[in-house]
């Protein structure tokens, strides 16, 4: 059995006392534990501000992306290490396995590549000055600089590997340092990809800190120019903002909670179109990739009245070609659920769910597991329900089921109808709409768009290049309003403002022009 260290004060550490423990999803087998009984917390904040801040602000952006460039490639040289890890620790099939590694290092690349293009500046400056009055002289312009604190990042347990990438990079090349805690439940992949990057000495010291047990009293040590960004349950999210450290010092917060994303099928996609396999397969993958452990799964499939009995059909023939298993074979599309925990959740959801739904495959059950010969392992088949009456289906628009599970509901065909249904999910990281009717697709997205951190229009147009809506692309924004958090995380450049303090700088223009040339 391994005990997982933490990375603090440019130092690996174990844990005294107790230590949680992690097990394999599909074996129940114990196979490591992490504790932070003993780490001085606030030693660690105040070593990454002082250390790794003063060094990352030295560097400009072009350094820092050449050292994201350089973490990619080294957690990219221990990827089939780390997809054997996923499986061990997080239940993942390979391919779901490669969805978070690569999705780690894909990422990372970007915002080198980024940072190469920002060049060799230490700041950004927004585009044009402004005239303040009726003399040329006096002008103001808006500068954004690093914040002189440690960026926080507490990651959820789907994805162990992108959720500490895509925050890290964006961080580091801001010029900010970055206490990471992934889930403890499935730390091993993130101890391991910090283990590699420490050993190829890529980072200034302080600039990379690794929590794998609890936090303790860390975010009790966070002051005005720290941040702290936050993926995991509105319940969770909610503690955090409320605590003394975020109110009385306006510690500047990003979550990313709960979302009921959806699926809208339009009325004028025949049964032969291009755009209807595009529908079905995106669909069939946001429900089984990841055993439906995705915040940005989809969970509400909204189909014309008059196509129900169809879709229903067809996606039932879809997902039984997605058997359940043992991860490590290559027929098997669905792995076990991360934890025992989260089966008994998702079991319990599926329960509250069909009192108002109508099961069209599977009943939150094992199923017809493929490879596993025994009752040991946190499996469940997928499962598709589907609703008579949208709006009496309340349990579907209030309770997010984070396994592969999702349900059919039906609306009239007109935008009007289906915008309205998807509001009563209260704000949403990504939904999509299939059509291949330009006008059904505009209304749709000034609709839907006040709700949503991101919408895709899925086309025949679009097809054969659609990455899903699933997939969190470095270059787009990732959040939502409401029930999603209300945060936003990457999005290019604009990912970096999280981690800057915008400033207005006013004075005499020739003075203003040479300092931010």
């Amino acid at each position: 059995m391994k005990t997982l260290q933490s990375y603090v004060e440019g130092r690996w550490v174990a844990g005294s006392g107790q230590g949680r423990p992690l097990y394999n999803p599909m074996t129940e087998e114990l196979i490591a534990e992490a504790s932070t009984e003993g780490i001085d917390m606030g030693a660690a904040v105040t070593y990454a501000r002082t250390r790794g801040g003063a060094a990352l602000r030295e560097m400009t952006f072009a350094d820092r992306g050449r050292l994201l460039g350089e973490m990619a490639k080294a957690i990219h040289s221990i990827r089939d290490e780390l997809l054997d890890l996923a499986r061990i620790n997080g239940g993942n099939t390979r391919g779901d396995a490669k969805f978070d590694i690569d999705g780690c290092t894909g990422t990372m690349a970007y915002y080198a590549k980024l940072g190469e293009s920002l060049g060799d500046r230490h700041f950004l400056v927004e585009p044009e000055s402004q005239q303040l009055t009726r003399s040329p002289r006096l002008v103001g312009q808006h500068i954004l600089v690093p914040r002189q604190g440690v960026a926080v990042h507490i990651n959820a347990f789907n994805f162990p590997g992108w959720g500490f990438g895509e925050k890290a990079a964006v961080a580091l090349l801001a010029g900010v340092p970055v206490i990471t805690k992934p889930a403890t439940s499935t730390a091993l992949v993130t101890e391991r990809m910090i283990e590699v990057i420490v050993d190829a000495g890529i980072l200034p010291d302080g600039a990379l800190t690794l929590i794998t047990g609890s936090v303790g009293d860390l975010l009790d040590h966070l002051e005005g120019q720290d941040t702290l960004a936050f993926t995991g349950s509105s319940d969770t999210a909610a503690t955090i903002r409320a605590g003394q450290g975020c109110v009385a010092k306006s510690v500047h917060v990003n979550v990313e909670a709960d979302s009921l994303n959806s699926a809208v099928l339009g009325s004028d996609v025949d049964r032969d179109a291009e755009v209807y396999d595009l529908f079905l397969r995106e669909v069939t993958r946001d429900i089984t990739q990841k055993a439906g452990q995705k915040c940005t799964a989809i969970r509400r499939i909204l189909v014309p009245e008059s196509m129900m009995d169809m879709v229903c059909d067809d996606l039932k023939e879809q997902l039984q070609g997605m058997p359940a298993g043992d991860p490590a074979l290559r027929e098997v599309k669905v792995g076990p659920l991360s934890t025992a925990s989260q089966l008994r959740d998702i079991r319990e959801g599926v329960e509250r769910l069909m009192a108002c739904t109508v099961p069209v495959l599977g009943d939150g059950g094992r199923g017809n597991l493929v490879g596993i010969d025994n009752d040991k392992g946190y499996f469940m088949s997928p499962v598709l329900l589907r609703a008579a009456n949208a709006r009496e289906a309340a349990a579907v628009h209030e309770h997010e089921v984070f396994g592969p599970v999702a349900t059919v509901l039906p609306y009239s065909g007109d935008a009007p109808d289906a915008i309205d249904i998807i509001r009563l999910g209260g704000g949403g990281l990504v939904s999509s709409v299939y059509t291949d009717d330009a006008g059904f697709a505009e209304a749709m997205v000034m609709g839907m768009a006040p709700y949503h951190g991101r919408l895709t229009i899925g086309s025949s147009r679009v097809a054969e290049h659609s990455p899903g809506p699933g997939t969190v692309l470095p270059m787009m924004t990732h959040g939502g309003p409401g029930r999603a958090g209300g945060g936003e995380e990457l999005g290019g450049e604009r990912g970096l403002h999280f981690y800057l303090q915008r400033t207005a700088v006013q004075g005499f223009r020739p003075w203003l022009e040479k300092m931010f040339a």
